[in-house]
């Protein structure tokens, strides 16, 4: 009993030992078939410690006026805006300062996009610019999936055909006082954001407008109003507009400017009493005082309730309190003169002289 009973211990201590200690062997499953193995996607590979993992994150953003280091986009874009006049050409070059990591340059534009190439630089170019909103993009594809673009800031502009002014509802001559608008129109004008109209009455500058209207690219045609009130001093004043298009540093200089024709303001005003209210003159001269308006006043003087002649050899009787009836397009205006007729100084002086002559003569006499 004994000795068979070591052979069965010995072999059960040999089962349990095995379950509980290393196994003896591995299972190493059968490798698949060539059929079943999948070539690794950009997106899984592993970027060496010394890369940056940005260029492999969504598409990056860069504005013109930032520095595409900051947004790490290394595209470069020279000129970095453009103002480009209608119908004239026009051409930018992108590159791109590294090619180790991009497989790719283009351009995404609606207007003679070139081929994408896998050089440095990529140019665009246009013989003859036929579009008013055009948004030019350049881009790059990563080799490891990403992508970066900076866009090219363009504005198409044409000069307006025509600059006209007039006044709104009104023809003919103005009464001083009294309110008038002019206004300015601009023709065939693009972008009406970039452009200044100012009014003139002329050398001096009356006031600056802009347009309300930021948004349409395309040529539009638009009036600009001032209102004015003229007085006597503006008769015969010229008055004119000029519309300039303003396009920044980058664009023409000087700017566009078109300037429309003048027109020559007629002020009706009067009558107003030129001289003054106590006239003073001396005797032996024309008595004169005027009166003004426009168009030239009816001017009727009254001495006493009678219609007198200004003298032109004024003498003592002439002076006294006249009335001025001055009949204009404004109405009926009445002036009260006071006339003060002072001894003429010629007249003293050889009175004077004859008196002296006297004197001399009876001392003469006397000596004898």
């Amino acid at each position: 009993m004994s000795a068979s009973g070591r052979p069965i211990s010995l072999l059960l201590f040999c089962l349990f030992g095995s379950a509980t200690s290393s196994p003896v062997s591995i299972y190493t499953p059968a490798p698949p078939l060539p059929s079943q193995i999948s070539p690794p996607s950009p997106s899984q590979t592993i970027l060496p410690s010394h890369q940056s993992p940005s260029l492999s994150t969504p598409p990056f953003i860069s504005n013109s006026g930032e520095s595409t280091e900051e947004v790490h986009c290394p595209l470069t874009m020279s000129p970095s805006t453009l103002v480009v006049r209608y119908e004239d050409p026009v051409s930018a070059n992108c590159s791109v300062s590294t090619i180790q990591q991009f497989s790719a340059l283009g351009w995404e534009v609606s207007l003679e996009p070139p081929d994408v190439t896998m050089d440095r630089f990529l140019v665009w170019s246009v013989d003859r610019m036929t579009e008013w909103s055009i948004k030019p993009q350049c881009y790059a594809l990563s080799e490891l999936g990403g992508q970066c673009h900076i866009d090219l800031p363009l504005t198409v502009y044409k000069p307006p055909d025509n600059v006209s002014i007039s006044f709104d509802n009104h023809t003919g001559p103005m009464l001083e006082g009294h309110q008038y608008t002019l206004q300015c129109t601009v023709e065939e004008v693009a972008p009406i954001e970039n452009l200044t109209v100012t009014f003139y009455k002329g050398q001096t500058a009356l006031g600056q407008l802009h347009s309300e209207n930021i948004t349409e690219k395309k040529p539009v045609n638009e009036t600009f109003t001032l209102d004015i009130t003229p007085s006597k001093e503006d008769d015969g004043a010229q008055y004119w507009c000029e519309a300039k298009l303003e396009l920044g540093p980058e664009g023409p200089q000087p700017p566009p400017v078109v300037m429309s024709q003048s027109i020559t303001a007629s002020v009706l005003f009067g009558p107003q009493l030129v001289c003054a209210t106590k006239l003073q003159v001396r005797e032996g001269e024309s008595l004169s005082c005027e009166v003004k308006g426009n168009p030239q006043p009816l001017v009727t003087w009254f001495r006493d309730g009678q219609v007198v002649a200004l003298p032109t050899n004024s003498s003592r009787q002439h002076a006294g309190k006249y009335i001025v009836s001055a009949q204009g397009p404004l109405g009926h205006t009445n002036f009260t003169v006071e006339v003060e007729v002072l001894p003429n100084s010629g007249t003293t002086n050889s009175c004077n002289r004859h008196f002296l002559l006297a004197i001399l003569l009876i001392q003469m006499i006397s000596w004898l």
